[in-house]
């Protein structure tokens, strides 16, 4: 599986890894536990399973042009189903739709097709957010008191940051490339 995913800014990104730690530190499933050099915090635009080559050139040109972007997690998401995730809601703005849309359909009218891309990350049923734990069993439901960062002019789980950078991420050969900018 080939996915195309956005990437905090620095601050963003320690924040994040912060609540997988304090995830972990109260003995809930937490993305802190899984160590490969890959896994980051990261907004997930488009999976498929397969990347055409020369789509790359035309995602570098988009990022170029569009980041960095706004950023903002606006506190606590959770997905039911098979795998349940607790996630961070992030806000889109206008320019995020946009760039969201643009990577959408550079994959779905690449020459040679962008592959079997999965319809929840399509434009009209997307749900943006940073992933926080992943589990098969059940997970209490209440959080951990402090989980979110609290700033003085915001409610607990706002933050603001921006997407400073892009990458595609090779799920398969367990790989990132730097898409820009």
């Amino acid at each position: 599986m080939h996915s195309v995913e956005l990437l905090p800014d620095p601050a963003t990104e320690r924040a994040v890894r912060d609540v997988w730690r304090r995830l972990a530190d109260a003995g809930l499933p937490s993305l802190a536990t899984h160590h490969h050099p890959t896994n980051r915090p990261h907004l997930t635009l488009v999976t498929t399973d397969h990347l055409p080559p020369r789509t790359h050139a035309h995602l570098k040109h988009s990022f170029a042009k569009t980041l960095p972007l706004p950023l903002r997690l606006d506190g606590p998401l959770r997905f039911s189903g098979r795998t349940k995730a607790l996630a961070w809601a992030v806000r889109p703005d206008e320019a995020l739709l946009r760039l969201h849309e643009t990577v959408w359909r550079t994959l779905r009218d690449a020459p040679g097709g962008g592959g079997s891309m999965n319809p929840l990350l399509d434009p009209a049923r997307w749900v943006p957010h940073v992933t926080l734990s992943r589990s098969r069993g059940t997970v209490r439901a209440e959080l951990p008191d402090g989980l979110f960062p609290r700033t003085s002019d915001a409610l607990p789980g706002t933050l603001t940051g921006w997407w400073t950078s892009a990458r595609h991420y090779d799920s398969g050969l367990r790989t990132t490339e730097h898409l820009g900018p």
